[in-house]
């Protein structure tokens, strides 16, 4: 399976449908809340160049944000991200 790391913050609503989108598909990920901590929201930005949340990597690939997940989602490629 895919290792999977979600940016957070418990606010926003955007990584809430991330989240529920990968759990809904039994995904495991590493959910990583910079809502508090500035040495992650800067590793964020430092990995992405935004501060803009979620920001989500699949196999260490960055695949941009809820949009994006939702996209590849719709294409049917999520999964095939996911097997690999």
């Amino acid at each position: 399976m895919a290792k999977v790391i979600l940016y957070t913050t418990r606010t926003c609503p955007f990584c809430v449908r991330a989240k529920q989108l990968l759990g809904n598909k039994s995904v495991a990920f590493e959910d990583i809340d910079v809502g508090n901590a500035p040495e992650q929201r800067a590793e964020l930005t430092a990995r992405t160049g935004s501060r803009t949340v979620p920001q989500i990597f699949i196999n260490d690939a960055f695949i941009g944000g809820c949009d994006e997940l939702f996209a590849l989602e719709r294409s049917g490629e999520l999964d095939r991200l996911l097997q690999a």
